[in-house]
C-alpha cells in the first residue's frame, strides 16, 4: 500500500495517545510511525533527558522514510523556553535531513495562525510545571489569562469528558482560544464540541501537531473533526 505522506513521531515510552489521535486525523490516507524514549515521570530531569535522546531516534525513524518528524512531548519542549524547542527541531534536522517539528513550538504557530494573543490553558500537569508552560507561552508572546492541570501522572486515563469540565472552567470571556496540552491527553473526540460550546478555537497538543507537520509539507487539507484549525489557518 503506498500513502500520500509517512509522519514521524517521537514519543515519551507511556504515551499512549499521541499516534492513536493522529491516526485518526490521518484516516488512512497518511501513515503515522513512532519511535519511543524510555520515560516514567514528569521530573525536570527525566524530561530534560528526554530532548537529549530526540536526534537518535529521528535517526531511526528516518529508516522509514517519514516525511516529516514530530518531538511529541510538550513539557520536554517547553521546560526550557522557546529558544529550546528551536534546538530540539535543528538538531533532528541536521541528524536526519528530514523536516521536523517539536509539539510545544507547534502549537504557539497554531495559535499565531488562529490570530489568538490571549489564551486559557487546561493541562493534566502539576503545579511547576504549568508555571513554566506559562513562562513559555508569555515568552512566544501571548498573554495567559488561566492555567490550570490536574497534578496527574495517568494522564491517559483522564477521560475525555473530564478534560472537556476542565477546558470550560479555565475559559475567560476575553481568551481567543483555549490551549488544552499534553499529547498524552484524549482530546480529539471532545474538539468539536468544545468549540461549539465556548464559541472560539480549541487547540491541542496532538491536533496541532498534525496541522504543524502537514503546513511543513505545504498540505493545506481540512481534517474533519479536527476543529477550527484546520478550517481557518
Amino acid at each position: 500500500m503506498t500513502w500520500e505522506k509517512k509522519l514521524g513521531l517521537i514519543v515519551p515510552s507511556w504515551n499512549t495517545v499521541m499516534e492513536y489521535e493522529l491516526q485518526r486525523m490521518a484516516a488512512g490516507a497518511m501513515s503515522v510511525h513512532a519511535m519511543r524514549i524510555p520515560h516514567t515521570a514528569d521530573t525536570e530531569e527525566n524530561l530534560l533527558w528526554l530532548a537529549t535522546q530526540a536526534a537518535g531516534a529521528a535517526k531511526l525513524l528516518a529508516h522509514a522514510k517519514v516525511n516529516v518528524i514530530c518531538y511529541g512531548c510538550t513539557a520536554s519542549g517547553f521546560l526550557k523556553g522557546p529558544e529550546h524547542d528551536r534546538d530540539v527541531s535543528e538538531e533532528i534536522e541536521a541528524a536526519t535531513g528530514i523536516p521536523a517539528a517539536v509539539t510545544s513550538a507547534a502549537v504557539a504557530d497554531a495559535l499565531r495562525a488562529l490570530r489568538a494573543t490571549r489564551v486559557s490553558v487546561a493541562s493534566p500537569h502539576e503545579p511547576w510545571l504549568n508555571e513554566r508552560l506559562r513562562q513559555y507561552l508569555e515568552a512566544s508572546g501571548f498573554e495567559v489569562l488561566s492555567i490550570r492541570g490536574l497534578g496527574t501522572l495517568a494522564h491517559a486515563a483522564v477521560t475525555p469528558e473530564k478534560i472537556a469540565a476542565l477546558a470550560a472552567d479555565v475559559d475567560r470571556p476575553q481568551a481567543q482560544a483555549i490551549f488544552i496540552s499534553c499529547s498524552n491527553f484524549r482530546t480529539l473526540e471532545i474538539i468539536e464540541s468544545l468549540e461549539e460550546q465556548l464559541g472560539k478555537p480549541v487547540v491541542t497538543s496532538n491536533q496541532g501537531s498534525l496541522w504543524k507537520m502537514l503546513r511543513i509539507l505545504g498540505d493545506r487539507r481540512a481534517v474533519p473533526g479536527a476543529g477550527r484549525l484546520f478550517r481557518e489557518a
